[in-house]
């Protein structure tokens, strides 16, 4: 079967929507329910965080969600169960998000085949370096149609991009500005010339904007210069335990999506 985040990018060429949470936050059996309303409210692509106990690339939002998460018991193994029959309920690409670690610490064959088994289309695996990745891996990920989503920042040298772009297989995450992760950027915040300067190298890969993107302004921005955006901090920071969970995800996705 054709990989999903490839059906996607064929059908959808532009305003992809995708929206990153953290797995067991804000309560531990609210990832199948979360996966399950953003799918049902119009979100296109859904990163799933792995929380790790080290989250050095996060901002706090994410940080404090990943400690929570823990604290709560989320594990590797507990997040292959609960997502062992997510593709009964759910059709769009999920990804899963993380550091390398625990992924290592899992086996990187076992995590492959797990993925497979369940339906998983992707990983986003920041601190894996290329060279590595191509050397060790690669070939282990290809067997399981398991596409290993690539980053690149603004000081992403243009070999490096063209180098990433030939060993992507799904889509390229560009990284809109060095730091770490996290919501409240302003439109103007973002550099354009780097937006501009990606666009114009004709990537053969798609791409998709995160870090930063926190509401209808942000994304539309992205999305002009890219096939689509990613929120993250800006969606955990509104799974708040007192509401409904239904009620914020809608209001979320539809805020976000209004043309207003």
């Amino acid at each position: 079967m054709k990989n999903r985040i490839n059906q996607l990018f064929e059908k959808k060429k532009k305003n992809i929507f995708s929206v990153y949470f953290t797995a067991g936050f804000p309560n531990l059996n609210d990832t199948v329910k979360i996966i399950q309303q953003l799918e049902k409210n119009g979100v296109d692509l859904i990163e799933i965080g792995i929380p790790f106990s080290d989250p050095t690339a996060d901002g706090p939002t994410i940080q404090k969600s990943s400690e929570i998460a823990l604290k709560n018991g989320m594990s590797l193994n507990l997040l292959f169960e609960q997502l062992k029959e997510i593709r009964q309920s759910v059709s769009i690409p999920l990804v899963l998000m993380g550091y390398f670690n625990p992924v290592y610490q899992f086996g990187v064959n076992n995590f492959c085949k797990r993925c497979n088994e369940i339906g998983i289309d992707g990983t986003i695996l920041p601190d894996l370096p290329l060279d590595e990745f191509e050397a060790e891996y690669k070939s282990t990920f290809e067997e399981n149609n398991l596409h290993n989503i690539l980053l690149i920042t603004p000081q992403t040298s243009e070999e490096r991009i063209r180098q990433i772009d030939e060993a992507s297989t799904g889509f390229i995450y560009m990284v809109s500005s060095s730091g770490t992760t996290g919501a409240g950027k302003k439109v103007e915040d973002f550099q354009k010339d780097y937006f501009e300067r990606i666009k114009n190298m004709n990537l053969k890969n798609p791409s998709v904007i995160g870090f930063g993107i926190s509401d209808n302004a942000t994304f539309a921005n992205a999305c002009k210069y890219a096939n689509g955006a990613i929120i993250g901090s800006a969606f955990v920071s509104s799974l708040k335990s007192e509401f409904k969970l239904e009620d914020s995800i809608s209001e979320f996705v539809k805020k976000i999506l209004s043309s207003d």
